[in-house]
């Protein structure tokens, strides 16, 4: 779905065929980082687990030099994008999952529009804290439901501490920032946890998760907001 929803706002932002000045920051699989470069564009990697990045160096070298040459893999955190690059360095800046591993956002995120070129896009992947209560509620885990209401902290699949963000607020930064939320989808309203759906049922799941992601009032309840700025100027 967000590969979807990126190639969407990317083909209503640039030119077909312009290659694009990609960071991608935290890494985490080099799903979308991968995708992009193998589609020909530049892609920089900004990643603080040294091990992320040796699983994803490992993967590239399995692959097509072409697509390799096209990655540049950095070893750093995603606060620190000043220190690596220039204003305006970028076109697409990707942030996926990682707000909710940082407590205060919106530092970060003043980073990211800095580095972005003048109309560029900024691609956020957030857990919603609009929807923290939805899931342990349906599942009868009422403590954790309740708990969702009065606090955006939780924790992963893996029991470590995130922090969920309203949209509105999120909102309200890019705004200040310079990079003003031009469109935002859901993510994950019918498949959280995820299921692992029959061959036949994938093509109808994702149409589902799509319709649902763009479309109120189920976006809003989705496990997932992805949030799409563009850089003014």
């Amino acid at each position: 779905m967000v590969a979807r929803q990126i190639d969407e706002q990317m083909a209503a932002r640039f030119p077909a065929g312009q290659r694009l000045r990609v960071l991608d920051v935290g890494l985490a699989h080099g799903t979308q980082a991968l995708r992009l470069a193998r589609a020909g564009h530049e892609v920089t990697a900004l990643e603080s687990d040294p091990a992320t990045v040796a699983a994803v160096r490992k993967v590239l070298a399995a692959g097509p030099a072409e697509v390799r040459d096209r990655v540049r893999l950095l070893e750093g955190d995603g606060r620190d994008t000043g220190a690596h690059f220039t204003p305006g360095a970028f076109d697409l800046v990707l942030c996926h999952g990682v707000l909710m591993y940082v407590p205060e956002p919106d530092p970060l995120l003043a980073g990211l529009a800095r580095v972005l070129a003048p109309g560029g896009l900024l691609s956020l992947l957030v857990r919603n804290a609009d929807a923290l209560a939805l899931r342990p509620g349906l599942a009868g885990d009422w403590d954790r439901a309740l708990a969702a209401f009065d606090s955006p902290y939780d924790t992963d699949r893996t029991g470590v501490p995130v922090r969920a963000d309203r949209r509105e607020a999120l909102a309200a930064t890019l705004a200040g920032i310079g990079a003003p939320l031009r469109a935002w989808y859901g993510v994950r309203v019918f498949t959280d946890p995820p299921s692992c759906p029959r061959p036949a049922d994938l093509d109808r799941l994702l149409a589902a998760e799509d319709r649902a992601g763009r479309t109120d009032p189920y976006r809003a309840v989705a496990a997932l907001l992805h949030l799409c700025g563009v850089r003014g100027g």
